[in-house]
C-alpha cells in the first residue's frame, strides 16, 4: 500500500527546527512528506497572496522527500504546490510547527500556519496547524537560533512532533464532520508528553490591543505587548494552555455567517 503523500508547510520560514522536526515525526510515522515553505519568517501575514510580483522558487536539499523555498506567504507556498509541484494530490496539508501559541481568536485570523493550512482546506483537503507555546523569557532566543533549543523544551518539542503525527493520522482515518472548509487548529504546552491530555477547545474571545509603537511623530514600528487573556472560560482555547493542556479547535470556516 502507497505510503500517504502530506504537503507541510510553516510561516517561519523554511530553516525552522520547529518545521523540520514536525517533517521527521511525519516521515518516522510512515507519510511521504513534500515541503513548500517561506524562504523567511512571514509570521501575521494571514492569507495574503502576492498578487504584484514574482514569486521565485528553489529546491531545498535534506528536508522530508522533496522540498522548495519560495519567497512568498505561506499562502503562496501551498497554492503553488498544490497547482504546480506536486504530481499526486497530497492526502493532507499540516502546517507548522509555528514558534509560539496561535491561539485567541484575533491571532487565529491572522497567523500564516493557519492561513497555509487554510489554503489546503480551500482546496477540498484535510488541513491541520499546529503551534507550540513558548515561554515569554524564551521567544527571541530561539527565534535567533531558528527553533533550536537544548534541555526540557527541546524534548518537549519532539515529543509534540510525534503527538503532531498522531493527530494526523486521527484526522485521515476520521475526518471532521463540518459545513465547509476546515482547519484542525492544534496547540502544545511548552511542556508536552506523551500522554498530555487533549482537550477540545474553541478560540478564545480575546482583545488583541495596540499592534504598533510610535517611532516618531509620523511613523509607527510593530510591537505586540501580549494582553492579559480575558476569556478565561474553561472550553477557550486559553484556558486549555494555562492547564497544561494540548488545546484542539476545529475552525469550520464553512460555519461562517450562519
Amino acid at each position: 500500500m502507497t505510503a500517504p503523500v502530506l504537503l507541510v508547510t510553516n510561516d517561519d520560514g523554511i530553516d525552522s527546527y520547529f518545521l523540520h522536526a514536525l517533517v521527521a515525526a511525519l516521515q518516522k510515522a510512515g507519510y511521504v512528506t513534500k515541503v513548500a515553505a517561506p524562504l523567511g519568517e512571514q509570521s501575521w501575514i494571514s492569507r495574503a497572496v502576492s498578487r504584484r510580483r514574482e514569486v521565485r522558487l528553489a529546491e531545498y536539499p535534506g528536508l522530508g522527500d522533496a522540498a522548495w523555498s519560495l519567497d512568498g506567504t505561506p499562502t503562496d507556498c501551498v497554492n503553488i504546490a498544490l497547482g504546480h509541484l506536486l504530481t499526486e494530490r497530497p492526502a493532507a496539508v499540516v502546517s507548522g510547527i509555528n514558534i509560539c501559541t496561535n491561539i485567541g481568536l484575533p491571532h487565529i485570523m491572522s497567523s500564516g500556519t493557519v492561513a497555509g493550512a487554510l489554503e489546503g482546506a480551500f482546496w477540498n483537503l484535510p488541513a491541520l496547524a499546529f503551534s507550540f507555546e513558548m515561554p515569554p523569557d524564551r521567544i527571541q532566543e530561539t527565534r535567533r537560533t531558528q527553533g533550536r533549543m537544548q534541555g526540557a523544551l527541546a524534548e518537549s518539542l519532539q515529543c509534540a512532533a510525534g503527538r503532531a503525527a498522531d493527530f494526523v493520522r486521527e484526522c485521515l482515518t476520521h475526518p471532521s464532520a463540518g459545513v465547509g472548509p476546515t482547519v484542525h487548529n492544534i496547540n502544545f504546552p511548552s511542556i508536552t508528553t506523551s500522554v498530555t491530555p487533549v482537550v477540545r477547545t474553541r478560540p478564545g474571545r480575546v482583545r488583541l490591543g495596540k499592534l504598533f509603537t510610535r517611532e516618531s511623530p509620523a511613523s509607527f514600528r510593530f510591537h505586540h505587548q501580549p494582553e492579559p487573556d480575558n476569556d478565561r472560560a474553561p472550553e477557550a482555547d486559553h484556558a486549555a494552555i494555562a492547564r497544561g493542556n494540548i488545546s484542539h479547535s476545529i475552525l469550520d470556516y464553512g460555519a461562517l455567517g450562519r
